[in-house]
C-alpha cells in the first residue's frame, strides 16, 4: 500500500494531486506493481527491497551522489497482545533522494501526527525527526517492558503457576532483540554523524543528529541494564515458584497426616464393637467422649507434626496444652 505526503506550515499532510510529486512516500508491504514502480523511481534492486522488508536484515547506510543514501533501519513493531505480550522489532528501509525520502516496510506507517514531526521545514528534517522518533518509540516500549517486570514479580511471589514466569521469559527474549537493534542503530547514528557533509545538513541540523546519537546511546545502555537485571532474576522467581510449590504440598501432607488417626478412631467409633465396649454407658455420654477424643487426637497430632516440621523436635514441654491438662 501507498502512501503520499507533503510538508505543510512544519506539518506532514496527505498529498492531495499528483502523488509522483510528493516528498514523503510510504511503502507499506508493497505488492508487485509497487516494487516496479521502487525500482524506476528510486533505482532500487531486489537486494534493497528484500532487505527493507526482511525483519533479520542488519541496520547499515550507504551513501549516493547528491545526498542520496539508502538506510536500513531497525524500528519497534506494535506490541502483540495474546497469550503473551511479545516485544518484537521490524526493519525499515529509509531511501533519501534530493526531491524525495522514501520509507519501505513490511508494516504500517509512523504516526506522522506525533510530537517528534513537527517543525518540519525539509526533508533533512523529515530525516532527523523520523530517526528521533524511532528512539523515543524504544524508550517507551522500555518503560513498560519496566512496569510489567514489577508487576509480574509481585504476582509471582504468591503464584503456584508458570503462567507469569514464561510471560518473563517472553519479555527477556524481547529485551535482547531490543539491545541488538538498538545497538545496530547506534552504530548507523555514528556513521550518519561522521557524514553529514554527504547528506548536506545544516550545522543545527547536525547538532541535532549528534543529540541523536546520544540519546540513542542511553537508550541502549538502559536496554541492556534492563535486559541484564530480568536475566540475573528469572533462577531468583522460578526459586520463588518452587518455594510456593513445596509450601503447599507441605501443607496439605500435614492435613492428611492430621486426619489418618482421625480416621481411624471413627472407624472404630462406627463398628458394632463399639456398641459392646459401651453397653454399660449411656450413648450419649460414649460418643461425646469419642468426639472429644478425636477432637484431642487432631489438636495433639497437629502440634507434633507443627513442631517436627520447624526443626525444633517434639518439645514435649513446648507444647501448649490445654487449660485443664496442664501441670499444677
Amino acid at each position: 500500500m501507498k502512501r503520499c505526503f507533503n510538508l505543510q506550515a512544519g506539518t506532514i499532510q496527505h498529498a492531495e494531486g499528483d502523488p509522483a510529486a510528493a516528498p514523503i512516500r510510504v511503502y507499506a508491504a508493497p505488492d508487485r506493481a509497487e516494487r516496479e514502480e521502487l525500482r524506476s523511481t528510486l533505482g532500487l534492486d531486489d537486494y534493497d527491497l528484500d532487505a527493507a522488508l526482511d525483519p533479520e536484515e542488519i541496520p547499515r547506510v550507504e551513501f549516493g551522489a547528491h545526498g542520496a543514501a539508502n538506510i536500513i533501519w531497525k524500528r519497534p513493531k506494535n506490541v502483540s497482545i495474546g497469550a503473551q505480550l511479545r516485544f518484537d522489532v521490524a526493519s525499515v528501509g529509509i531511501f533519501v533522494r534530493p526531491d524525495a525520502v522514501v520509507l519501505v516496510t513490511a508494516e504500517g506507517e509512523p504516526d506522522f501526527s506525533e510530537r517528534e514531526f513537527r517543525g518540519i521545514h525539509s526533508l533533512s528534517d523529515f530525516l532527523l525527526k523520523l530517526l528521533l522518533h524511532t528512539v523515543h518509540h524504544y524508550l517507551g516500549h522500555l518503560k513498560v517492558i519496566k512496569q510489567i517486570n514489577a508487576e509480574l514479580g509481585s504476582k509471582i511471589s504468591v503464584s503456584m503457576e508458570n503462567r507469569y514466569y514464561l510471560q518473563m521469559l517472553a519479555l527477556s527474549e524481547s529485551l535482547i532483540y531490543y539491545v541488538d537493534g538498538i545497538e545496530a542503530n547506534a552504530a548507523v547514528l555514528a556513521k550518519l554523524r561522521s557524514s553529514t557533509h554527504r547528506l548536506e545538513l545544516t550545522p543545527l541540523q547536525a547538532e541535532m543528529l549528534h543529540d541523536t546519537v546520544l540519546d540513542m546511546q542511553q537508550c541502549a545502555r538502559q536496554a541492556a541494564i534492563y535486559s541484564s537485571v530480568l536475566s540475573g532474576l528469572m533462577d531468583a522467581r522460578g526459586a520463588i515458584i518452587n518455594n510456593n510449590v513445596n509450601t503447599l504440598l507441605k501443607n496439605l501432607t500435614l492435613i492428611s497426616v492430621i486426619f489418618l488417626p482421625l480416621n481411624l478412631v471413627a472407624s472404630i467409633g462406627g463398628m458394632s464393637e463399639f456398641s459392646v465396649w459401651t453397653a454399660g454407658l449411656d450413648w450419649r455420654l460414649s460418643y461425646g467422649l469419642l468426639v472429644i477424643g478425636m477432637a484431642l487426637a487432631g489438636w495433639l497430632g497437629l502440634r507434633i507434626i507443627v513442631q517436627l516440621a520447624s526443626g525444633r523436635g517434639l518439645g514435649w514441654n513446648g507444647l501448649r496444652w490445654p487449660r485443664v491438662l496442664r501441670r499444677r
